[in-house]
């Protein structure tokens, strides 16, 4: 799926997508630090030009994609040389492994020998040197293929153009006023939109070093003094757990939260701890990010701001119509803009599905706007809008009321067939109540009483992907 591509961003992408290595204001200071490794620009220039002589005219090469300074220098290698990047998660089962290389027609195997990649590998050296000059190349050509979690069947190729990241980067700096002078610190996979496409690349191009923790632990965020922080909620949430590595983040300029809704509670203590109210935004691996608060905005807890520079939103009800913007009424949210993906690899007509008539991305996700265009997400058409009693209502709302109960750190709502309802919502909880009753009359105060859960489960942990997200399909697996 090819979204019109504006005139005006054609001719600011002439640049090269990773800026900051082309133009070095100060090649000697560090670019990328991941756990104890260390690489200036000039050095991983150097090393990524060695990695692009290797690859240079092969279709799409696969990365093992470790938290590692190796991971770095393979991706900016096949962007040097125009070759698409397959970034493959370590954790990876054999299926999933087998899926993509298979899928994404991939040629190489970038990192370390694996027993069950029989692709020809490619090892990747920190200590290699290349002076290789390579054109930069077109912007409209591909250069990350990122498969999706594959919740609802095998994972999609999500096929991201150089012009759609380098627009995607651009907003972002611009929103979020991302400059050179930052560092930005992360502990997320370097196999996702976030961790890789605005956690790594987005330094690259902004030309701000980037200090990647390995893992996100609040001990190593507090160490690493940076002054932009990317996290996911549950990182957000162990943080505030351990109020000396929050407080030691008070002289951050900007903490990010994405990938999933923050709660509530966790904005609340995060503000009260840092001094620092939190960014959030909103985004997938079709659309990268297209929605956020800004550096210079309002910070509204539960919500994720305006549109990036470039990219147009509107929400449809069922009936088909525009939903007006009145912060209340739920619809389908569609987004367009440079930073749509072109299509899903070898799947014409999934992207045909997720495109309508006049060229939007049918994102799934159900959101709500403002007079103001300020956006709330209430997550999932699939899982999040349930139909209960006539009403359609959207477990985010019932999420965010549960979370204000004292004894309770984690929900996720999800709705269950009714005979008499059409769907009951049942509420998992994480905390330290277990009286049902009192958590549905607490609901009940915050909302709307059609909105109460009707069941209340109190488990352990929620089940949760490597990116902080909720997997309520497991919940819908083990209700009774």
């Amino acid at each position: 799926m090819t979204a019109a591509r504006s005139p005006e961003y054609q001719k600011a992408t002439a640049m090269a997508l990773l800026t900051s290595l082309h133009e070095q204001t100060s090649p000697a200071g560090p670019a990328v630090t991941i756990g104890d490794r260390t690489l200036t620009r000039e050095d991983l220039l150097a090393a990524a030009t060695a990695v692009a002589d290797r690859v240079a005219g092969s279709r799409s090469a696969a990365l093992d994609a470790v938290p590692d300074i190796t991971t770095v220098i393979a991706v900016t290698g096949c962007l040097l040389a125009g070759v698409p990047v397959v970034p493959v998660p370590p954790d990876s089962g054999t299926t999933e492994r087998r899926h993509i290389l298979t899928d994404s027609g991939a040629e190489l195997w970038l990192g370390t020998q694996h027993p069950d990649v029989r692709l020809p590998t490619v090892p990747v050296d920190a200590q290699a040197r290349s002076a290789t000059t390579y054109p930069e190349p077109d912007p409209a050509t591909t250069a990350l293929i990122i498969y999706t979690s594959g919740t609802t069947g095998a994972p999609k190729g999500v096929v991201l153009s150089r012009r759609a990241i380098a627009a995607g980067l651009d907003g972002l700096a611009e929103a979020w006023q991302w400059t050179p002078e930052d560092v930005l610190v992360h502990g997320l996979p370097l196999f996702h939109v976030h961790g890789l496409v605005l956690g790594v690349l987005g330094a690259l191009r902004i030309g701000s070093p980037l200090v990647h923790t390995v893992r996100p632990n609040p001990a190593r965020y507090a160490r690493a003094a940076g002054t932009l922080y990317f996290g996911v909620p549950t990182v957000w949430s162990r943080i505030c757990a351990d109020p000396d590595s929050a407080r030691a983040l008070s002289g951050a300029r900007l903490l990010v939260s994405g990938s999933a809704p923050l709660p509530v509670p966790v904005f609340e203590s995060l503000t009260a701890l840092t001094g620092i109210r939190p960014i959030e935004r909103y985004g997938m691996t079709e659309t990268q990010i297209t929605i956020s608060t800004r550096a210079d905005g309002e910070r509204r807890p539960g919500w994720v701001g305006l549109p990036l520079a470039g990219v147009r939103t509107r929400i449809r009800a069922e009936s088909g119509d525009l939903c007006p913007h009145d912060g209340e009424s739920l619809g389908r949210l569609e987004i367009q803009g440079d930073i749509l993906f072109d299509r899903y690899l070898n799947n014409p007509e999934k992207t045909a599905e997720v495109t309508t008539s006049d060229g939007w991305f049918r994102t799934g996700d159900i959101a709500a706007i403002d007079a103001g265009g300020f956006h709330r997400i209430a997550g999932r058409e699939s899982v999040d809008m349930i139909k209960s009693g006539g009403y359609r209502i959207g477990a985010g709302e019932v999420e965010h009321a549960l979370l204000a109960h004292p004894l309770i750190r984690e929900a996720a709502v999800i709705g269950v067939p009714d005979p008499d309802l059409g769907q009951r919502i049942v509420a998992y909880i994480v905390g330290d109540t277990s009286d049902e009753q009192s958590v549905i009359d607490f609901a009940a105060e915050h909302l709307s009483k059609h909105k109460r859960p009707r069941e209340v489960h109190r488990i352990d942990a929620l089940p949760r992907n490597a990116m902080g997200k909720v997997q309520k399909k497991l919940l819908h697996e083990r209700h009774p």
